[in-house]
């Protein structure tokens, strides 16, 4: 039928959008210096990781998108407060990991920072062998 039909095209339609909004964000996380890609959690999350230690979760299945991030534990609560899209990530140590409801609620820029931060937090946590690692492999 004509209605079934029109359903069909807009559930395509936001599957198509879907997959582009995971895309855009799976490149800005992957811009990171060293960073990886992985499924370690089943295929429904994406793991961003730098030298082996994960930085960003991306829930890709969910609508609106889901990113889960570190952050210092204060600023958390920080932005707990200020956003109603950030809350305390169900699996991880609420303490210092955020999910953000990628709802379009919070400027990309915002969300941007809060990534680089995560991503300088795992870094600040390495072993001093594997920053100076790192190093190397930017300098190349």
């Amino acid at each position: 039928t004509v209605q079934k039909a029109s359903q069909n095209d807009r559930f395509r339609a936001k599957q198509r959008k879907t997959q582009f909004l995971v895309h855009r964000w799976q490149l800005r996380l992957l811009k990171k210096k060293s960073a990886t890609e992985e499924t370690p959690f089943g295929s429904d999350a994406l793991v961003f990781k730098v030298m082996g230690k994960m930085f960003a979760l991306v829930a890709w299945n969910e609508t609106p998108l889901r990113v889960t991030l570190k952050c210092d534990p204060d600023d958390a609560l920080a932005l707990r407060a200020q956003y109603e899209a950030v809350q305390p990530d169900y699996y991880m140590n609420k303490a210092h990991w955020n999910t953000i409801t990628l709802d379009g609620s919070i400027p990309d820029e915002q969300i941007l920072e809060m990534i680089g931060v995560s991503y300088d937090l795992v870094i600040k946590g390495l072993k001093k062998a594997d920053r100076q690692k790192l190093r190397e492999f930017a300098s190349n």
